[in-house]
């Protein structure tokens, strides 16, 4: 398989300056994700369960990081998937067992962003998307454990071939409804691993599991693009289409939280209790996640994913607080009844030209869209439920590079008091979103993330250097940030 001989042959002398950039900024931010779970109660409970991330088992260690990494949607990023749980946990796992140099994890990770991103991207177009693409984890632990032991080109595809044999299909039900959407991420990294020892000995797997009429992309996508998984190598770098989260919340939802936090600073206390109305306008896709929520909102007993996906609570909490933080996704936050007496003062309106800005930009599917140019138009009707204006569909070719990269899903948001004053603020894309902003900005970005969860400072001005440090340096940082 091509990928897989591109990927194990990676160097970190073949990425260039702006990539290794990146990683070191997605390492600095998903350490800071990884920390914020564990302070939650939600994290407390999976280390009780399945111990700390720094256990001496790096298979159980990179089990609970996914977990941890994943249940607060607090992670980041890219076009396409959240493939950080297992293209940085599983490397920051076997950091110690591997003697992983700061050169060799970084260039694991981009290995394995690489792998993850281009399959998750060939099959987005189908009911996986987001962080229900579990074989994004499949992928992405394959590759990182692979390419940090040296593996082979053939116990890559072996190993991949096995991974992706029985795919984890998610079910709505549990991933809205219950605790059980912690595990999507930890349970196929533990395939994966799984699949890396079998096929270190000897077992073999189909090594056209990809793109096989019965193999993955025809399995969990409607309009499966192939030609994605190759695309560009070594040019096209899936990494630098990173987004960075600054809330822990849904993607779709971010922007609000940007404009309500602004609101935030232009309210008193008693112009909050005058409030009338707060109306949000937003792109479709906005609508659709904060409508499948709905029926899982019960209040301090509400699953923290749709607390995540709920625009109402997430913008009534900016407006009361100034921020949204993981404090807000428990209690006493969010059995607070100010909150949720404002929050059902929050409308939804859809706004046209936002869908548009979102679908013109390269994520979450706008890139996407344009490669499968025609192949997609029937399936993105259906998947719009026939609402969205004629001409919307994105038209053009594919990206050549990724070096512009931008992720739009915009908002407005218009608070109304009493007396039929108005406020208003607007933002075309999230803070830490993919794009222009976010590419001068990512390793601050990153820090600030990292510092507020209080992490130890002279570890993070280590890792600003992750690339010069050796395989000691680099596990006694790692073990520093990791140890609460």
């Amino acid at each position: 398989m091509a990928l897989a001989r591109w990927a194990s042959g990676l160097r970190h002398s073949d990425l260039p300056g702006r990539i290794s950039a990146y990683a070191t900024s997605q390492l600095i931010s998903h350490l800071a994700v990884v920390r914020a779970g564990m302070a939650h109660p939600l994290g407390q409970k999976l280390i009780k369960a399945f111990g700390p991330p720094t256990g001496d088992c790096p298979d159980q260690a990179a089990y609970v990081l996914a977990a941890l990494s994943s249940c607060l949607y607090y992670e980041d990023s890219m076009y396409v998937g959240h493939v950080s749980h297992s293209t940085v946990g599983v490397p920051l796992a076997f950091c110690r067992e591997q003697r992983l140099t700061g050169e060799q994890l970084l260039t694991a990770m981009v290995a394995a962003n690489e792998c993850a991103a281009r399959v998750t991207a060939a099959s987005t177009l189908g009911p996986f998307r987001g962080q229900t693409a579990a074989h994004a984890q499949l992928v992405g632990a394959v590759a990182a454990k692979s390419h940090g032991a040296g593996a082979p080109v053939g116990q890559w595809t072996d190993a991949w071939g096995l991974a992706l044999a029985a795919p984890p299909w998610s079910l709505r039900r549990a991933f809205l409804g219950s605790d059980a959407k912690v595990l999507s991420a930890s349970v196929p990294v533990r395939v994966g691993l799984d699949a890396c020892r079998a096929a270190a000995a000897g077992l073999t797997g189909a090594e056209d599991i990809l793109e096989h009429p019965g193999g993955l992309l025809a399995k969990v996508s409607e309009v499966p693009t192939p030609e994605v998984v190759t695309a560009g190598l070594g040019t096209r770098w899936h990494t630098e289409t990173l987004s960075f989260k600054v809330h822990p919340a849904g993607a779709y939802v971010d922007a609000a939280i940007d404009c309500a936090s602004e609101l935030h600073h232009l309210l008193t206390p008693v112009e909050i209790d005058d409030i009338d109305e707060i109306v949000v306008h937003a792109a479709r896709l906005t609508m659709v996640m904060d409508r499948e929520a709905l029926p899982y909102l019960d209040r301090e007993r509400s699953a923290i994913l749709a607390l995540n996906l709920s625009v109402a609570y997430n913008v009534a909490t900016a407006l009361l607080t100034g921020a949204m933080t993981t404090a807000d996704l428990a209690e006493p936050a969010v059995g607070d009844p100010v909150r949720w007496a404002l929050a059902a003062k929050v409308r939804l309106e859809y706004d046209p030209e936002l869908s548009r800005g979102l679908l013109s930009a390269t994520a979450p599917l706008g890139e996407a869209l344009r490669q499968a140019g025609e192949r997609a138009e029937e399936w993105f009707a259906a998947f719009s439920g026939g609402r969205t204006p004629p001409g919307l569909f994105p038209k053009g070719n594919p990206s050549a590079t990724f070096e512009h990269a931008t992720k739009a899903i915009g908002s407005r948001v218009e608070v109304v008091l009493r007396g039929s004053r108005r406020l208003r603020s607007e933002r075309a894309h999230a803070v830490g979103s993919a794009g222009a902003e976010t590419r001068r900005n990512h390793r601050k970005i990153a820090l600030d993330k990292l510092a507020a969860t209080g992490a130890p400072a002279d570890a993070m001005e280590s890792l600003q250097h992750t690339a010069s440090l050796g395989a000691a340096e680099l596990d006694a940082v790692i073990r520093a940030v990791l140890s609460r």
